[in-house]
């Protein structure tokens, strides 16, 4: 009885000391927490904010965060936390519970402690008085919403079209310069169309924008249209367009309606422009005696021809004109054709036998060239002519061809620019036949107007000889034309049968 009376006593004293000791500690816990958590409120705004409170400006200081709070306050704190840490660890098993309680909340500021007082923020970034300027209006943009992009700004009822003008609300779009576009408008603009379907030119697997270009005439087109056949003129070398119909002279051959207007389609025509450069080699002082006949045929009477021609070595690679020095039976153009939507009807011809009373026994020229294309192919082949007439022997392709070349180069010039240098003048050939001949080798610019294309299309064909690079023909010209201008062209015959080479 004495014993559970003693116990009975014991339990109220060591309630009775060890509440107060509890009570005491949450105070002093709950004291330094709301200072904790007041301090840590305030650091919140550290840095200088305006904030706009009945339409004024007001400038909020800066308040010290937690990490600025006097040193004696945090040794309470940590004094504090150390001292229920060890009464705690002097609690029976009974207060497990509490004790668990107690080491959590003071995990918990420990945690808090160590964490840092303000949280980061972005600070407010002021720009000073007219920095953002709009690109249409000129005028400041405020503080309502724009558009800005590379350093540009835009108010969002001036951001518009530089094309249409209408305002662009896509989130893509195109900048060229300072000017915006709409991504289609900017493609319409400045996305190469091709010449000949005026599709888009499509990009390759790279994203690049591939295309092909004629490097006289500029025409742009598909690289895919060199494979399915579109026809390209067999003069100019120009595609042809989907909105426009090239002319079919069968043989695979196409024609553009711009070098049809001046085409030679039969042997009249083509006998007056002959005489024609006949007389212009006389003005040269390279006068040709002998009458050769001259043929307009088809492609596949002038390749038969060349095959069984036994010095046809000295030809350009497609063959538009032959120099034969065979005798041969030839079908040559009769009567010009008919012309029926795009193809040619009635072609008339009519075999010619050829028999060899000199060096050369004809000269064959393809039907259905312009008339200056023709024309530098029949100068081209009157030299051939006279080289042989005059006795020039065993030339290789190079000086052979060359010098053919240079005449009709020189051909050309004179038609295309008759005040050049390398025309023959009147004084020489005043000594010629008669009148009406001095008026047949006279430029056609002179004796009618030559159309723009007609001298554009001499200036193509002058090019391409000047710019032929896949045979040595082409070097050929090139040293023929360079000694022709430095030597002249007599000199350059007479060196050309001295040494069967050009002059250096």
């Amino acid at each position: 009885m004495a014993s559970s009376n003693s116990s009975y006593r014991s339990r109220p004293r060591v309630q009775g000391h060890t509440a107060p000791s509890f009570i005491e500690r949450r105070s002093r816990f709950m004291r330094w927490l709301r200072k904790l958590f007041k301090g840590t409120d305030a650091g919140v705004s550290n840095g200088d904010h305006s904030s706009v409170t009945g339409g004024e400006n007001t400038l909020h200081k800066p308040v010290k965060p937690v990490d600025d709070q006097s040193k004696g306050e945090n040794e309470d704190l940590d004094h504090a936390i150390a001292l229920s840490l060890a009464e705690d660890a002097k609690k029976p098993n009974g207060y497990k519970g509490q004790g668990n309680d107690d080491d959590e909340l003071a995990k918990a500021i420990q945690e808090s402690l160590s964490m840092p007082s303000s949280q980061p923020y972005q600070p407010v970034q002021f720009f000073p008085r007219g920095y953002r300027i709009c690109r249409v209006c000129h005028n400041e943009i405020g503080c309502g919403h724009y558009l800005s992009c590379m350093g540009i700004f835009w108010h969002p009822q001036c951001f518009r079209c530089y094309a249409c003008g209408q305002l662009i609300h896509e989130a893509e779009f195109s900048l060229s310069g300072s000017n915006p576009y709409h991504k289609l408008c900017y493609k319409e603009l400045h996305h190469p169309k091709c010449d000949v379907c005026h599709e888009f030119i499509p990009t390759n697997r790279a994203g690049l924008i591939e295309y092909r270009a004629h490097p006289f005439w500029g025409q742009k087109y598909c690289p895919s249209h060199e494979h399915d056949r579109t026809p390209r003129c067999c003069s100019c070398e120009r595609m042809e367009s989907r909105s426009t119909r090239y002319i079919s002279l069968g043989e695979g051959r196409s024609l553009c309606l711009q070098c049809l207007d001046s085409a030679i389609m039969d042997a009249g025509d083509c006998q007056a422009l002959y005489h024609s450069i006949r007389d212009y080699y006389e003005g040269l002082n390279m006068r040709i005696d002998q009458q050769i006949p001259m043929l307009l045929v088809e492609r596949q009477a002038l390749n038969e021809a060349m095959e069984g021609e036994k010095d046809g070595h000295h030809h350009m690679p497609e063959i538009r004109g032959l120099c034969l020095t065979e005798e041969r039976t030839i079908s040559s153009i009769h009567k010009r054709p008919r012309i029926w939507g795009n193809r040619i009807l009635d072609m008339r011809t009519c075999p010619q036998k050829l028999t060899r009373r000199c060096e050369v026994t004809a000269i064959l020229v393809l039907y259905g060239l312009p008339r200056l294309l023709t024309g530098s192919i029949l100068a081209h082949e009157l030299m051939h002519g006279w080289l042989r007439l005059k006795g020039y022997r065993n030339l290789s392709a190079e000086v052979e061809e060359g010098i053919c070349q240079a005449l009709s180069h020189m051909w050309l010039e004179s038609e295309v620019m008759p005040g050049s240098t390398t025309m023959p003048s009147s004084s020489k050939y005043a000594s010629s036949s008669s009148s009406s001949s001095s008026s047949s080798w006279m430029p056609l610019s002179k004796k009618a107007g030559k159309s723009d294309i007609d001298k554009k299309l001499g200036q193509f064909f002058m090019y391409q000889i000047a710019h032929d690079t896949s045979t040595a023909y082409g070097e050929g010209f090139r040293a023929a034309n360079a000694a022709v201008n430095k030597y002249g062209l007599p000199r350059t015959l007479d060196h050309i049968r001295l040494t069967r080479s050009f002059p250096i």
